[in-house]
């Protein structure tokens, strides 16, 4: 069996005995495989015979001699098929040991070899499931303390503010937002008159006049963001065959949108070892597949900020999504000051209620009913 080598660790295959000798980080995972395939030797056999399975597996594990990755899914099943290959030595010689018992040994060999069996298949079955998820949806990203994600918290706006320049100046060459017009932007991010020079600076087609001919004009606050191509066939053959996504609702558009841009836009790194990439693609744990079309943009010093801020590869990510946030959702402030200004009134309204109620009840909860039993 070839040993694969994932992430961190490391394995290499004896060119002679054939043995897969290697280091595998889950020594934990590894003692419990060793653990289930003993146990299960230990319950068909006795005596002797299940202490010569143990011993001879634990002799085995003595040696470090591992089959596997770096703890993975795919490191169990190797594990486990090294530990079964390991126990059936032993049961062969436990039956052959006792001629007399050889019929009801062996039946109880064969029994230990199915539960084997079974156990291997189960294992490779969860690992196929999670590798197969892992390769659809990419490395899980983590979670990060985004301060506009509380209850009654806002956006940073100058968080914002720094994320439009970024998508300016980095993002706004290949990806639209289509979605997102000038005059959005005012109040946010920039005030009306900056924002009317900003749209002033492109050129929008627009028409047709009065003879029938379209015409260029400069832009205007009722104008959308300026699209990097003219359609998607023009896209793809810019950028290898790859289209780059519109990121007006990006963060609502992927799992756990906000951790998931920003671990991809910071998660760039050179393929571990045994992983190729084809040329043209980029390898991100993050992404589905690890291979990606858009190189790492993020760089330290990438842009200079207006306000000073320095521009390190983590807060150009961290303003970029900041900035894709407020653009999914747009509105979120103000429905959380909606939100927060209806719980406060029916608040008001509840204690009315409780109050009403029990001035109207207390009447009728304090009197005094007397019986006249004789008329």
């Amino acid at each position: 069996m070839k040993i694969g080598v994932y992430g961190e660790g490391v394995a290499r295959e004896a060119s002679d005995s054939g043995q897969k000798v290697g280091r595998w980080s889950g020594d934990g995972k590894r003692s419990i495989v060793r653990g289930v395939v003993v146990d299960i030797c230990a319950t068909v056999l006795a005596g002797e015979k299940e202490w010569t399975c143990g011993r001879q597996l634990h002799k085995r594990e003595s040696l470090g001699v591992v089959a596997g990755g770096d703890g993975g899914e795919e490191g169990l099943f190797g594990i486990a098929v090294m530990y079964m290959f390991e126990a059936l030595p032993a049961l062969s010689s436990a039956v052959s040991k006792d001629p007399d018992t050889s019929g009801s040994a062996g039946v109880n060999a064969l029994k230990a070899i199915a539960l084997l069996g079974a156990g291997v298949t189960g294992i490779l079955s969860y690992a196929t499931v999670a590798s197969a998820d892992e390769a659809e949806h990419g490395l899980a990203a983590p979670d990060y303390p985004w301060p506009h994600s509380g209850i009654l918290s806002s956006y940073d706006h100058a968080s914002i503010r720094r994320g439009h320049q970024v998508y300016q100046q980095v993002c706004a060459s290949c990806h639209s937002m289509s979605l997102i017009s000038y005059r959005d932007l005012v109040g946010v991010a920039y005030t009306e008159d900056e924002v009317k020079a900003m749209a002033a600076e492109i050129e929008v087609t627009d028409g047709p006049n009065d003879e029938g001919e379209m015409f260029t004009r400069p832009g205007k606050l009722s104008d959308r963001f300026p699209q990097p191509y003219p359609n998607e066939s023009a896209a793809r053959f810019a950028n290898g065959g790859a289209y780059p996504p519109d990121l007006s609702l990006i963060t609502k558009a992927r799992h756990n949108g906000q951790n998931y841009v920003f671990a991809l836009l910071t998660g760039y790194r050179d393929p571990p070892a045994g992983v190729s990439i084809r040329e043209g693609l980029h390898y991100n744990p993050y992404f589905p597949g690890g291979a990606i079309a858009m190189p790492k943009m993020l760089n330290d010093g990438a842009v200079e900020y207006e306000d000073g801020v320095p521009a390190t590869e983590a807060q150009m990510g961290k303003d970029i999504v900041s900035f894709l946030s407020w653009a999914a959702e747009p509105e979120m402030e103000e429905r959380k000051l909606m939100g927060f200004k209806w719980i406060f009134v029916l608040s008001l309204a509840l204690l009315q209620a409780a109050y009403y109620r029990r001035l109207k009840w207390s009447v009728v909860k304090s009197r005094k009913l007397v019986l006249d039993v004789v008329n």
